[in-house]
């Protein structure tokens, strides 16, 4: 059947004219429809078909709008998520810049404003022959200040001398998280490692973590480890050194550079603490995962450097700290670098005073420190 559109001259469907022009064309069908009922359904059918023609271009236009105002949303609330993103950072960086810088212990001190040969960025340093006990170099010697993670020489000189199994497991509990400085660990709560390993991470890596396990695993108890660390720096004639806890996250463990160049000596003697501390790296299974820890002291790598034993530290109050026995042109010498200022800065006066002592022809110049001599372990 071919349908026959009229419109009339406002646009609107003529049905009657429909209807004339589909009856006469198809005469036959029409009288067989005739009666009323077909006459009202083929108005109907006719007038949705037409209808629906009519509408077609307004639901794709409808359809359009929607698509274009989803879009028009969706881009809008990218950009409203970027501009909040923005002042976020805006606004962090804003209290940090506004935030007031946290100065060492030795700046609020004045220290670092005394000069030295070396223009060594430490505002502590000492550095003195193993064997001869003779001062080559000294630079606010008698200063008392943290040494953060140095510490932790010493809870590994008391855990050596302790003679404790070093294969017994050891697990890490909330007791061992950081609640000084609230530091990271990627030692989990529920870890389990053996003392060995421990005392392995905490000399290599400065794992804060471990040296808290290992003092508070110690017979007796956290208390009576910090005891026993305070009753040994008595013991080798550390007058200016006071340790609260294990790790050295407290700027209430506190030392001289004296006492440092005294402990450097005695743990020297330890086998373990010599292989431990100068350890390149390790890797350690936890769990399902292989974890992979690195010396935080980079010269341990140097073919240029011959180091026996070291320890590094680092907080706010300390600065970068820096300990090592070393051989330099074929003498033992032992370095302690207290306060430097910058992140590299310990490690480049550590080369500076390597490369002194090498294009030195003679360094019995240095001032004996007759204090120092009777203290130092032989």
């Amino acid at each position: 059947m071919t349908f026959f559109i009229s419109v009339d001259s406002d646009g609107i469907f003529n049905v009657n004219a429909f209807q004339n022009n589909a009856m006469r064309l198809n005469s036959t069908v029409i009288s067989s429809v005739s009666n009323l009922w077909s006459r009202r359904f083929i108005t109907m059918m006719t007038a949705g078909l037409v209808g629906a023609f009519l509408l077609a271009p307004d639901f794709a236009e409808a359809k359009q709008r929607k698509e274009v105002t989803h879009k028009t949303l969706k881009s809008s609330k990218k950009k409203t998520s970027a501009a909040v993103k923005l002042a976020k950072r805006t606004t962090q960086f804003a209290a940090v810049a506004a935030a007031p810088l946290r100065v060492s212990f030795g700046q609020k001190a004045g220290l670092h404003a005394a000069s030295d040969p070396l223009d060594l960025r430490s505002s502590v340093a000492l550095v003195i022959d193993q064997d001869t006990r003779e001062v080559l170099l000294s630079k606010n010697d008698q200063a008392v200040l943290p040494i953060a993670s140095l510490t932790k020489l010493m809870t590994g000189l008391v855990i050596s001398e302790a003679q404790l199994p070093m294969s017994e497991m050891v697990m890490i509990t909330q007791a061992d998280v950081d609640t000084e400085k609230g530091s990271s660990s990627r030692l989990a709560v529920g870890t389990v490692l053996s003392r060995g390993d421990l005392l392995h991470l905490a000399l290599m890596s400065s794992e804060n973590r471990a040296a808290h396990a290992l003092g508070r695993t110690f017979p007796g108890g956290l208390d009576a480890f910090v005891a026993r660390m305070n009753g040994r720096a008595k013991s080798l004639g550390m007058k200016d050194t006071r340790y609260v806890e294990p790790t050295g996250l407290s700027s209430n463990n506190q030392s001289s550079a004296h006492d440092l160049a005294t402990l450097v000596g005695a743990a020297y003697k330890e086998p373990v603490l010599r292989e431990l501390s100068t350890s390149h790296g390790r890797e350690i299974a936890v769990g399902h995962r292989t974890l992979q820890y690195n010396n935080t002291n980079r010269l341990v790598k140097s073919p240029q450097w011959d180091i026996g034993i070291q320890k590094t530290g680092f907080i706010n109050e300390a600065g970068q700290c820096l300990v090592m026995q070393a051989q330099v042109s074929g003498r033992k010498l032992i370095m302690v670098f207290l306060d430097s200022a910058g992140k590299l800065s310990r490690i480049a006066d550590a080369e500076r005073v390597r490369r002194w002592v090498e294009k030195s022809s003679a360094l019995s110049t240095g001032t004996k420190h007759v204090a120092l001599s009777d203290q130092m372990p032989s």
